[in-house]
C-alpha cells in the first residue's frame, strides 16, 4: 500500500474500534443548534445577508457517528445532505443515528476525502470538523474538496492547534513509547494510557492539563482514544494554517469564533500596543494573539468560493428597504433576555425587543420602524450581534 493507504487504512481501524462521537442516539432531533451547522445563520455571518435559496446540497466530510450529519439534516429543512467517512463502523453508527432521529434526507458513502470527485455535482456547503489533520496530506484533502465546493459557497474547517496541545502531543509520544510493538492495538494504547495517568503525581503538567481542559469528556475511551492514540495528526500554527487555506484556492472568510482573535481581549490595558499592532497584516496579528493565547488547540474558519456578494449595510436606503428576520440560531425568545447564536446572553432594550419581534421576514426595516422607536445604527448593531438576517429588496 501506498504512505496515504496505509494512513487511511489505520485511520479506519482506530474509528471502526472505537466510533467516533460517541454521542448517544435519540428517538428525536437533536437539542439546541449549532449555528455553523445552520446555512441560514452561517451565510449570514460570513456576507452579512440572508442566502437567496434554502434548497442546497450540503457535504459532510468525515462525518464519523454521523451526529454533525443529524444537525445539518435537522437544522436545514430544505436541503439534501451527504456524508462521507473512511469507517465502516462509524458509518453503520451515523445510519442508524440518522434514521432513529427522522434525518431521511442524506445518504452515506464509504468514501475518502481524497475521492471525493467520485460524487456528483457541486456542494453549497461543506462541512469539514476534526478530519483533514487526521489525513496524511491535508493539502490533498482540502484541494480536492475545494474542487466539489460551488460558486457561492461555504466551507467550515475545523482543525488542531499546535500550541494548545501541546501536553497531549507529549502524552502521545509517551503511550507509542510504552506500547512499543503493540503500536496500533488501540485499546492496548487506551490501556496503557489511563495507567499513565493513574500513576502519574497529581502535580504533573500533563495529569494537571488533563484534568483542567479534557477529563469530563476523556472517561468515554473513544474520547480517550481519538485524543491520545491517533495514528496520524497534524497540528497547526499560523503560519502553517495559511499556508493550508492558501493551498485551496477559496477565500478565506474569517474565524467563526471571532471573539477570540481580538486583541483588545488582551491587551485593553497597553492601548498603545493595540495602536502599533494595526501595522500589522491579518496574518501577523492572528499570531500574534496565538503568542499571547497559547491556550488555543484548534482553527474553524470558513473558506468560500467567489463570487460571495458581501453586504455591510452601510447604505441607509438599502438597510431601510431590507427585510429582517429572526436569526434561526436563538433560545428563550421573545423575551428581553435570552440566549445569542453562541449561547451568550443577551439584554435587549425596549425598543430593540419591539423591533425583533416585528422581524416577521414580510416587513421592510423602514416598516417597522415607523412603529418603533429606534435608529438605523441600532439595527445595525442587532444585525452585528447576528441576531437578525437580513434579505436585500
Amino acid at each position: 500500500m501506498s504512505d496515504s493507504q496505509t494512513v487511511s487504512a489505520a485511520v479506519a481501524k482506530l474509528y471502526n474500534t472505537y466510533p467516533f462521537p460517541p454521542e448517544a442516539l435519540l428517538d428525536e432531533p437533536p437539542p439546541g443548534y449549532n449555528w455553523r451547522w445552520n446555512w441560514l445563520a452561517a451565510h449570514n455571518f460570513c456576507t452579512g445577508q440572508k442566502p437567496q435559496k434554502q434548497d442546497i446540497r450540503i457535504l459532510d466530510a468525515g462525518c464519523g457517528t454521523g451526529v454533525s450529519t443529524e444537525y445539518l439534516v435537522h437544522l436545514n429543512p430544505q436541503a439534501s445532505v451527504v456524508g462521507i467517512d473512511l469507517s465502516t463502523g462509524a458509518l453503520d453508527v451515523a445510519k442508524e443515528r440518522c434514521q432513529r432521529s427522522g434525518a431521511n434526507r442524506v445518504e452515506f458513502h464509504h468514501l475518502s476525502l481524497f475521492d471525493v470527485e467520485q460524487l456528483p455535482g457541486e456542494f453549497d456547503l461543506i462541512n469539514c470538523v476534526g478530519v483533514l489533520h487526521h489525513t496524511s496530506d491535508p493539502i490533498r484533502g482540502i484541494q480536492a474538496l475545494a474542487q466539489k465546493l460551488a460558486p457561492g459557497g461555504l466551507m467550515h474547517i475545523f482543525v488542531y492547534g499546535e500550541l494548545g496541545r501541546w501536553e497531549i502531543q507529549l502524552m502521545q509520544k509517551a503511550i507509542a513509547l510504552l506500547q512499543g510493538d503493540k503500536k496500533g492495538d488501540y485499546r492496548d494504547g487506551v490501556q496503557v494510557g489511563r495507567q499513565i495517568f493513574a500513576s502519574l503525581p497529581e502535580n504533573n503538567r500533563i495529569v494537571k492539563y488533563e484534568k483542567q481542559r479534557w477529563s469530563l469528556e476523556n472517561h468515554k475511551d473513544e474520547h480517550f482514544a481519538d485524543m491520545y492514540v491517533h495514528p496520524q495528526e497534524i497540528d497547526y500554527n499560523i503560519e502553517t494554517l495559511f499556508e493550508l487555506i492558501d493551498a485551496s484556492g477559496l477565500e478565506f472568510i474569517g474565524f467563526s469564533n471571532p471573539s477570540f482573535w481580538d486583541l483588545e481581549r488582551l491587551l485593553s490595558k497597553a492601548p498603545e500596543l493595540v495602536e502599533r499592532a494595526k501595522e500589522l497584516s491579518d496574518r501577523q496579528l492572528y499570531r500574534l494573539i496565538e503568542l499571547l493565547d497559547p491556550e488555543v488547540t484548534h482553527y474553524e474558519f470558513f473558506l468560500g468560493r467567489p463570487p460571495l456578494v458581501k453586504t455591510d449595510w452601510s447604505d441607509d436606503k438599502a438597510l431601510l428597504a431590507a427585510i429582517p428576520e429572526l436569526n434561526p440560531c436563538i433560545e428563550g425568545f421573545p423575551s428581553q433576555c435570552f440566549f445569542n447564536y453562541n449561547y451568550q446572553i443577551v439584554n435587549l432594550s425596549e425598543p430593540e425587543f419591539e423591533f425583533m419581534q416585528k422581524c416577521d421576514a414580510n416587513s421592510t426595516v423602514a416598516e417597522i420602524l415607523a412603529d418603533v422607536q429606534l435608529g438605523l445604527d441600532e439595527v445595525r448593531k442587532l444585525l452585528q450581534q447576528q441576531l437578525i438576517l437580513l434579505a436585500p429588496a
